[in-house]
Order: structure tokens, then sequence, then C-alpha cells
């Protein structure tokens, strides 16, 4: 049900706003198996989602995000949070409501972003 909704979910995003290209997390080590196995498993399916939307897809190690947010790839989410903050002016106030979820989204675009430019030079 859970993998159902992710599809459908993606699916309507992507006919929203037509992007041509996406940016994704690659995998990282996990302690519980189970959990890596279903993150392996949505993973799997969003990466055929766009593959089958014809989107250009970059990956990116969590490493290679919090290198490019804050110049230190082994930045906490405190700091990563903080910088993704301050170059999308995210007040404190409104930056209590966003869940970790969407500052890894937001840090994952911001990523993408200034690889983006750096190919263009």
């Amino acid at each position: 049900e859970r993998y159902q909704q992710i599809l459908e979910d993606l699916t309507a995003i992507i006919q929203r706003h037509q992007p041509q290209e996406a940016a994704i997390e690659t995998l990282f080590w996990f302690k519980n198996q189970s959990t890596a196995m279903q993150v392996s498993e949505a993973r799997g399916l969003i990466l055929a989602t766009l593959l089958k939307a014809g989107l250009k897809i970059s990956q990116y190690t969590p490493l290679q995000i919090k290198q490019a947010v804050t110049g230190y790839g082994r930045a906490d989410k405190k700091a990563v949070e903080k910088m993704v903050r301050l170059e999308l002016a995210i007040d404190q106030n409104s930056a209590k409501e966003i869940l970790d979820d969407t500052f890894d989204a937001l840090a994952l675009l911001l990523c993408h972003q200034a690889s983006r430019k750096l190919k263009k030079l």
C-alpha cells in the first residue's frame, strides 16, 4: 500500500510540474537490514518511475550533499538545516514546522543546483 502511494504521488507530481530532470540521494549504510530493504525497494520504485517519465536522473551521496550545502562532507543534520535555512531565506519560526525529510530534500535540491552550475562552467 505504501509503495502504491509513492508511485501515485510521484506520478502526479511529474504530470503536474513536468520536470526535465530529477535528483536522488544514493543509498547509504544502514544498521537495520529491514530498513535498508524498505528504502531500497522504495528507491527502486522511484527510479523506475523517473526513468519511465523520461527524466534525466542525477544521484548524490550524503557526503556530496553535505559538502555542497555546508562546505563540509561530514556536517551534522543541524548544520545542513542551518545552511538550507540561510540559503533559502527560511526564518526560524517557519523552520520549526518543516520536517527533517523536507530539509533533506531541499539540501539535495541545493546540491543538484550547485552541480548544474559547475557543469556549465
